[in-house]
């Protein structure tokens, strides 16, 4: 009998076939779903197909949807089997392994801002060099994408500490931000250069990042303009704990304020 067959007499609503080499399928009822195998260089099979069951049943268990989790534990699959033994997957080779697949697939994961600094310590215990930067982004600009892009070049994985709605208005007035902080953060994720956002702002933070740099302790702290590091909020802690503190030059002629200016003419 078919698979179609199988969920059709048993009332299954979707079925997952194994493939050995040639990945996996997710059937069900309208749809076929094909997943590639993830490792070409094979140790030993031994435990993958108990791997994805168990991957399976978190990432259905945590909220996701069936097309998104089977992907998640094929990619683990992927690494159970590049193992020798009955070798299993931790979070942080799967964290990374995600990461690196989905760069590749041109996509870019939003992190969940409540699992930012989970995600940034996974990344810390896998040796990758933290870089973290911050922003209000308001209107995304040419000079923007240039200074991250080199931010990024500094490390492994670029942090941006994005300033809240009530913040900025404290700061730039009552008619901003034009953009709120969820779009805000949902272009800033978009780009290659981003691998997570994460809001600051709050009245006892008074502004600044310097309380959520002290959470994340970077490796390096990167600010853009004419600031000296000694005037760079969180600098002193990233110093004092063996990190690196960079002032990068903005792009002459781009700024939120001209762009606001020039529309309105």
């Amino acid at each position: 009998a078919s698979a179609r067959d199988l969920i059709s007499k048993n009332g299954i609503k979707a079925m997952l076939l194994t493939r050995s080499e040639q990945g996996m399928s997710l059937i069900n009822a309208d749809e076929k779903f094909d997943f590639a195998a993830q490792e070409l260089e094979v140790s030993d099979v031994t435990g993958a197909g108990d791997t994805v069951i168990a991957t399976l049943a978190v990432m259905l268990g945590a909220g996701m949807e069936a097309k998104d989790a089977v992907e998640v534990a094929n990619l683990a699959a992927g690494i159970a089997v590049s193992k020798f033994g009955a070798a299993t997957v931790s979070p942080e080779e799967l964290s990374r392994k995600l990461g690196q697949y989905l760069h590749t697939t041109g996509e870019h994961y939003q992190t969940p801002f409540d699992d930012v600094l989970q995600h940034i310590e996974f990344a810390k215990q896998n040796g990758e060099t933290i870089v973290f930067t911050n922003g209000c982004f308001d209107i995304l600009h040419a000079g923007h994408v240039r200074y991250l892009a080199q931010a990024k070049a500094r490390g492994d994985r670029l942090v941006v500490g994005l300033n809240n709605d009530e913040s900025i208005t404290r700061l730039k007035g009552a008619d901003r931000p034009i953009n709120p902080l969820d779009e805000r953060a949902m272009v800033l994720s978009a780009l290659s250069s981003v691998d997570w956002v994460i809001p600051f702002g709050r009245l006892d933070e008074n502004d600044t990042p310097a309380k959520l740099i002290e959470q994340i302790s970077p490796d390096i702290l990167v600010k853009g303009g004419d600031y000296t590091v000694e005037l760079i909020a969180g600098a002193e802690h990233v110093l004092r704990h063996g990190g690196k503190v960079e002032v990068l030059e903005f792009l002459d002629g781009c700024s939120t304020s001209k762009v606001i200016s020039k529309i309105k003419q």
